[in-house]
């Protein structure tokens, strides 16, 4: 029988990096997600297929559930073993919380269909992560923890239709909705920076970066994100996002992307998620397209385009 499932992406707009400490997160859930199609196989095993958004197939292998079940350490050389190795660690956990997904089972086909470019990064390994404990009817944010790691805001992203605050306190997620639905929205773009960052590898260089204050650095992060969540013009979110990219900046030691790539840019900027990769969000007056084309950067969204809004 064929079972459908799907996860929404995500865009984490405050508290990135923080967030893993408890500080309050302002996140979005985008249009953009991805499908996960499961049915019956043979040969005790998984057949796999993982489609990108422009329908090419970007990683393809059999998993056996041996594999899942006893999963080995081998080194990975190519970029397809790295995939698999991932994947196989999932599937393990899950398999860990779920064993009938393999005593129950013959073997399967699964196809998995992103409707955003996979390098984008609005969340390829969340929505597999969530569409696979919706699939075995298991804990998300438990599946994350073992498997892959983070502060679990983008699992959240993934089952809510609309704005959520998020933070972690004691261990445990909180999921608030958020109430964020700007009427200046007409006025804020995403912008795609043409490289694609490593959350795990961002992750450990803030670990490695953190400032001694954490606790004072926590409580201004979530006031800054209080004021964007709040703000009723353009102007008092634009200079909140910029009070917010100065703090971050004197957190991890490292210039805002504004310094770094747009200085001469007439509007506020800020890094989304990761730093020095994937979205920036931007606020102008008038549509600021030409302006990043001319700077080599070609995939420019707006809020609309972008945004989930129930």
């Amino acid at each position: 029988m064929k079972k459908t499932f799907y996860s929404n992406g995500k865009l984490l707009i405050t508290a990135e990096y923080l967030v893993l400490d408890g500080a309050k997160a302002l996140a979005l859930p985008t249009k953009f997600g991805q499908n996960l199609i499961v049915e019956e196989g043979s040969n005790h095993k998984i057949a796999w297929k993982s489609y990108d958004s422009d329908g090419s197939i970007w990683f393809e292998d059999n998993i056996t559930f041996s594999e899942i079940a006893n999963p080995t350490n081998s080194e990975t050389e190519t970029e397809t073993e790295a995939v698999k190795a991932t994947l196989v660690t999932i599937l393990h956990e899950a398999y860990l919380l779920n064993p009938d997904l393999i005593s129950d089972s013959n073997g399967y086909q699964v196809t998995t269909q992103l409707t955003f470019p996979k390098k984008w990064g609005l969340g390829t390994s969340s929505t597999l992560i969530n569409n696979i404990a919706q699939w075995l009817q298991i804990d998300a944010f438990k599946l994350l923890k073992t498997s892959f790691g983070g502060s679990g805001y983008d699992i959240a992203c993934a089952q809510n239709d609309s704005p959520i605050l998020y933070h972690l306190e004691k261990g445990e997620q909180i999921v608030e909705k958020a109430t964020f639905n700007p009427a200046f929205a007409n006025s804020i773009y995403f912008v795609y920076l043409n490289k694609k960052q490593s959350s795990k590898s961002s992750i450990a260089q803030y670990r490695k970066n953190k400032a001694y204050e954490l606790d004072k650095n926590i409580i201004t992060i979530n006031n800054i994100t209080e004021h964007i969540q709040n703000a009723d013009t353009i102007t008092s979110f634009a200079k909140a996002i910029s009070n917010h990219e100065a703090e971050m900046s004197r957190i991890l030691e490292t210039k805002t992307v504004k310094e770094t790539l747009f200085n001469d840019f007439d509007g506020a900027i800020k890094s989304l998620g990761a730093w020095g990769g994937d979205f920036i969000l931007v606020t102008a007056e008038t549509n600021p397209t030409d302006y990043f084309k001319s700077k080599g950067y070609n995939t420019i969204l707006t809020y609309e385009e972008m945004i989930l809004r129930n």
